[in-house]
């Protein structure tokens, strides 16, 4: 077999390796020769995947180590007999993981009290339904808005765009979509925002074209929002810089990106395609994950700041917030690769599940909630270690 895989996806060598011909290849610079006698490609959201690619190919089966299908032209693939599968969910806890992260620092650079804020979530799938989890942990008033899942399940609790948007805080998890009824491209567009209040707060962890950018940019400009985060944007690599400067937390598409969203998202595509080719599936993954690690919140903080110290120590997303600022001072071009390879060379996080959180007995009442955003958590008293 002749599999063509993007050198960019973790851990391609250990799954791939040893299947047959393998081909690396970066991921925005394949060309129909590379696969042109391929019996198999795996790809990351960059590539597109359509007749221009394939047409002439021996390609019969497309993997993405992503969760998306929207550079993916399904009906020429599905003309074509050619077996298509992405990797849906691989990463869905790691992007709940960060907003819950977005949410806590946020919270604590404006003096939000969580537990009294209202939070849309818009798309109710893999991973909005993980954030709905962690967001009612925090305390949090949830609607949620899903009209397909609404009509495929009968459940009005998944409400209208309309009925949802005078939520404090608006938080994106829907698939790219361009047609039928329910289209998420610019979803968030202008007529939109001019319903928000100030007091208001967007975030977005979907895809960038979700919302149309020169609006929102307007929005935060003129003081019609309250903020935003955002870790998608249009045009990605070359990026409004502008709009991240207006901004409360960017980074460059990497909410997705931890250790065990990227193994499960590899692992997901080796173990299709082996299905496909009748190849006995043979990797395993346990060794790539690490030993527990300990934190410690300060032993003075309550609450709140208990959870968000636990959260910073096991993710810094402002360190990535910070590594995509300074691109801002770059040439156009040298930015565009330079975001590239923020994302193709990041320090995969590991997940919260990897923390031990230790705490002192003024904190145990936090236990159920740190352990419902996926810590272990250990009892400094009982374990001989506390005051």
């Amino acid at each position: 077999m002749i599999l063509a895989v993007d050198d960019a996806i973790p851990y391609w060598r250990e799954a791939f390796v040893g299947l047959g011909d393998i081909r690396p290849f970066s991921g925005r610079n394949l060309r129909p020769a590379d696969v042109r006698d391929a019996d198999a490609l795996v790809v990351r959201s960059v590539t597109r995947v359509d007749a221009s690619l394939l047409d002439g190919s021996s390609v019969r089966f497309v993997g993405s180590a992503t969760i998306g299908l929207d550079h993916f032209d399904e009906s020429y693939l599905q003309s074509r007999g050619i077996r298509y599968t992405n990797a849906a969910g691989s990463n869905a806890n790691s992007v709940a993981e960060y907003v819950t992260a977005a949410l806590l620092v946020v919270a604590a650079r404006k003096g939000w009290d969580l537990s009294r804020k209202s939070i849309g979530i818009i798309g109710v799938g893999n991973v909005g339904s993980r954030v709905e989890r962690k967001v009612r942990a925090l305390g949090m008033q949830v609607a949620l808005c899903d009209p397909p899942l609404r009509e495929s399940t009968g459940d009005t609790k998944y409400k209208f765009l309309e009925d949802v948007i005078d939520a404090d805080i608006l938080t994106l998890h829907v698939p790219l979509t361009k047609s039928g009824p329910y289209t998420t491209f610019h979803m968030i567009d202008d007529q939109l925002l001019g319903r928000l209040s100030p007091q208001q707060f967007l975030l977005n962890s979907a895809r960038g074209a979700v919302v149309d950018c020169p609006a929102l940019r307007g929005a935060l400009s003129a003081g019609a929002l309250d903020g935003a985060v955002l870790d998608v944007w249009e045009g990605e690599p070359q990026i409004d810089y502008t709009l991240l400067d207006l901004a409360e937390i960017g980074s460059p598409h990497i909410a997705g990106y931890s250790l065990d969203g990227k193994v499960r998202g590899t692992e997901m595509i080796f173990e299709e395609l082996c299905r496909f080719f009748d190849i006995p599936v043979s990797w395993d993954t346990r060794d790539l994950y690490p030993a527990p690690v300990y934190l410690r919140p300060p032993a003075g903080s309550r609450g709140q700041e208990t959870l968000r110290s636990a959260v910073v120590q096991a993710y810094d997303i402002l360190r990535d917030d910070a590594n995509l600022r300074a691109l801002r001072a770059l040439p156009r071009e040298e930015a565009r690769s330079a975001f590239d390879r923020l994302r193709n060379d990041y320090d995969l996080r590991p997940e919260f599940r990897h923390y031990m959180v230790e705490l002192n007995p003024e904190q145990t009442c936090l236990t159920g909630t740190l352990q419902a955003l996926g810590f272990q958590t250990v009892d400094l008293v009982s374990e001989g270690k506390g005051p």
